[in-house]
């Protein structure tokens, strides 16, 4: 059986890391002789950073499958984006202050200064000035994207495109401005041979059409000599539906988007109670899947 586990509000908790629990149980079904593999958007370095921290080694379909990495750190395939078509939406965005955006290259993401002070100042305006539904999510994903272990900052995000040898992968969208984030969706989705997900409502990720969680999880269950119907995946967001699409057994969060939860054969509880490991259990204790 080949598993795949999201990172991001699945595998990781809430201070961001892997916990014991679900160390252990990851650690039970490579044992057993399962592909445990990592599917998520973030990009091979911070993931793998994950893993080491752990001492776990997996194989990783990072950047929502635009580049897939074997345990041995073999770049199996990789999808980047043609960065002439995405050039004119990039600059679109850097006039707009309210539009935090990220760009990813196979091994580090990129922010312009100027955004990372706009995003900060966000962060800190009072409840007045920020819905208090919105101030929790604006501090968390603060957080989330400031820990970025391979961030580098530059002044202008032109000096990243306009280097012939960086390739990107993916480009990250977040803003609290619903229209400003629709909008920079209909840019995007007007350019042809790109997919359009989120792992958030308050954001969207822009890859390659041929790069997404499905796509790298077949790949790899492909080069295991594992068939789609022995393939298991667990997730919590809407950057997961192609691989619960291809999957042969579907496992949601308790914390996942509904759309997963619709679809899923088994819940189990929140990242931030060892879902995983629950998950995992479940699935290896289960008469019922893959039957």
């Amino acid at each position: 059986m080949l598993i795949a586990l999201d990172m991001d509000g699945t595998l990781l908790n809430a201070e961001g890391e892997i916990s014991n629990e679900n160390k252990e149980a990851i650690l039970q079904a490579q044992r057993l002789g399962h592909i445990v593999i990592i599917a998520t958007g973030r990009s091979y370095m911070d993931a793998e950073r994950q893993l080491r921290l752990a001492d776990l080694e997996c194989p990783v379909v990072s950047l929502n499958g635009a580049v897939i990495t074997l345990a041995d750190r073999t770049v199996a395939a990789s999808t980047p984006l043609n960065k002439e078509d995405i050039i004119p939406a990039l600059r679109w965005m850097n006039e707009i202050p309210e539009l935090y955006y990220e760009v990813y290259t196979e091994d580090n993401v990129y922010v312009e200064l100027d955004k990372r002070v706009q995003l900060e100042k966000l962060a800190t305006l009072k409840d007045t000035e920020v819905p208090e539904e919105l101030a929790w999510l604006l501090q968390a994903m603060v957080d989330q994207q400031f820990q970025q272990a391979a961030v580098t900052y530059v002044e202008k995000m032109e000096d990243v495109w306009s280097k012939e040898e960086n390739l990107i992968y993916k480009t990250l969208v977040f803003s609290l401005n619903r229209e400003l984030l629709k909008e920079a969706s209909v840019r995007f989705a007007a350019i042809p041979g790109l997919i359009i997900t989120a792992s958030h409502v308050n954001n969207i990720e822009i890859n390659h059409k041929e790069a997404n969680k499905g796509t790298g999880v077949s790949m790899l269950a492909a080069h295991y000599g594992i068939p789609a119907e022995q393939v298991a995946v667990m997730g919590d967001s809407y950057n997961d539906l192609p691989m619960f699409e291809m999957a042969g057994y579907k496992i949601a969060m308790e914390n996942a988007a509904p759309v997963l939860k619709q679809t899923a054969d088994f819940i189990t509880l929140s990242h931030t109670e060892n879902g995983v490991a629950a998950g995992l259990r479940h699935l290896l204790n289960s008469k019922t899947a893959f039957k």
